[in-house]
Parts: structure tokens; sequence; C-alpha cells
């Protein structure tokens, strides 16, 4: 919206250059950690703020790329985001449905007991114990089981579907539909900018899972990529390469490379679904 009028100009100037510069803060550290990334030792350590490289080098990468840990925690990481997503969305989605219909009998208690677990839970011990009674220790699935649904998002979920009409269930069901029938043919197809923005959502909550793996993963060769950055992160220091130019690698230059290769991903995949915010953004508002 363009004001008229030299106060209104001189607003929306200063509002523009606002915006900007807090743009600009937001960018940067993403910025100053690329280019850590690929500058030599020495240029690291002679600059105290990095804006452009004087010298290119891929070594840090080269180094990162060459570790097997690397590539086992790529694994681990996809496999519970693409498994412990359709899981979590199969669960949301049909708890939701049944939740949004009145004609549950006792669907008003089952919402006070699912909203009560947003403001008090169990805690991390009786967790950690149930996760250790089940036998999940060291496996996938403790980074997918416990935490299967967001009650946050099944709640979103829930007011979405039930902003649906009426008359479309109904028809559906005098058609001969029973409730999956109407939840996969009707309900569903109607739903799907919900249900994408959702799951993006759990998406790339998944691919940040960290604090589940910190407690029930105490094996290597099965920590998902953050894990494997934290280790990165406070326990390499410093590292040598094995090229002919004895390159030495300080902490910081695979630090930041490391860093870079758990955040390019997530970032080539949200353009693809940022309409999916922006037709979500009033999703948790629907008027029940």
């Amino acid at each position: 919206m363009h004001r008229t009028g030299t106060a209104g100009k001189l607003f929306d100037t200063f509002n523009y250059t606002l915006l900007a510069l807090l743009a600009l803060i937001t960018l940067y550290p993403f910025w100053d950690t690329l280019i850590v990334s690929i500058i030599p030792l020495d240029e690291y350590l002679n600059a105290s703020v990095h804006w452009l490289p004087k010298t290119i080098t891929l070594g840090s990468y080269e180094y990162l790329f060459s570790m097997k840990e690397l590539w086992n925690s790529y694994g681990v990481t996809i496999f519970v985001t693409v498994v412990g997503t359709a899981i979590s969305m199969l669960l949301t989605v049909t708890a939701a449905y049944a939740l949004s219909r009145t004609e549950l009998k006792g669907y008003r208690v089952m919402m006070f007991l699912i909203v009560f677990t947003m403001m008090f839970s169990g805690g991390i011990i009786p967790t950690y114990l149930i996760v250790k009674n089940l036998g999940m220790m060291n496996s996938v699935w403790a980074l997918i089981i416990p935490s299967a649904i967001n009650t946050y998002n099944l709640i979103i979920m829930r007011n979405f579907f039930s902003s649906l009409p009426d008359g479309l269930i109904d028809a559906a069901r005098i058609d001969g539909c029973n409730d999956i029938g109407v939840l996969f043919k009707i309900v569903i197809p109607l739903s799907m900018p919900a249900i994408s923005t959702i799951t993006l959502f759990y998406a790339v909550s998944r691919w940040n899972e960290f604090f589940n793996a910190v407690f029930f993963i105490s094996d290597k060769n099965l920590w998902p990529l953050q894990l494997f950055l934290r280790s990165m992160l406070f326990e390499n220091e410093s590292s040598y390469s094995g090229g002919g130019d004895g390159l030495f690698l300080l902490g910081p230059s695979i630090k930041m490379a490391t860093v870079m290769a758990a955040t390019i991903p997530v970032m080539l995949v949200y353009p693809f679904f940022q309409k999916y915010f922006v037709n979500g953004v009033m999703i948790g508002g629907v008027k029940e």
C-alpha cells in the first residue's frame, strides 16, 4: 500500500529502510557462515568480519564429505524425516477428523485432555523410562514414536476439518460412504493446503531432530544429522587434511561447512512450499 503526501512517502521510506536493515541483519549470520566455510585459514584469522572471500577453497567440504559418519547421519535423518512425517500425518489427520465430528461421544473430554498436555507433560525422566522399557533405545524409532503427534498441529488440523461444510459430508454419507471414505474422498482433497502446511511443519521438525537423539541414541552409527553437527561443533577443534599441500583445516572452517551441509537441503526445499505457508497462516484462526 503506497501512501500519498509527503508524510506518507517519508513513512514508506523509513519503513522500507528499516525492513531492509532487519533483512540484512537476519541474512548476515548465514552469509558469514558460508564465507568462513570456503576461505583459507590465514584469511579467516586476519579478518574479524567476512564480507567477500579473497580466495575460495573447498578443502573443508572435501574433508567433510569424505567422512563416513556424515553420510550415515544423512541416511538416518532422511529415514526419520520421510517415515516419521508419514506416520505423524497419518495419526494427526485421522485423529483430527475424529475429533472434528461433534457426534463423537466424549470429544470435548478428549480435546480437554489433549490441550492439557500442552500445559503439563510427564517430563523427561518418565519419557526416558517408557522409551527404555519399550526397547527403543539406540533405535531410529526412538526418534519417531515418542513425538509422533504434535498437539498444536493436531488442534490446527482439527479446527480446519471443523470448518468444512457439513452438507458435503452428509451428501457423501447418503451416497454410501463410511467415515473412512468421507475422510479420504471428501475431507482430505478439500484440505490439501492445511495438510501440506502441517506436513512441512512435521518434516522440518524431523529434519532438525536433536533433543530425543541426545537422550535415546548413543550409537554413533545411528546419530541423526543434527547430532553429528553437534559433535563437529564441540568436539573437533582442528583437523588435518592429508592433501599434498599440507592444508590445516581449523575447527571453525569445518564447523561452518557442517552447518551449511545441514542447512542447505532444507533451504532448497522451502521455495517450493512457500505458497503453502502463505495459505497456512490463517489455518489456526478458523472459527470452530
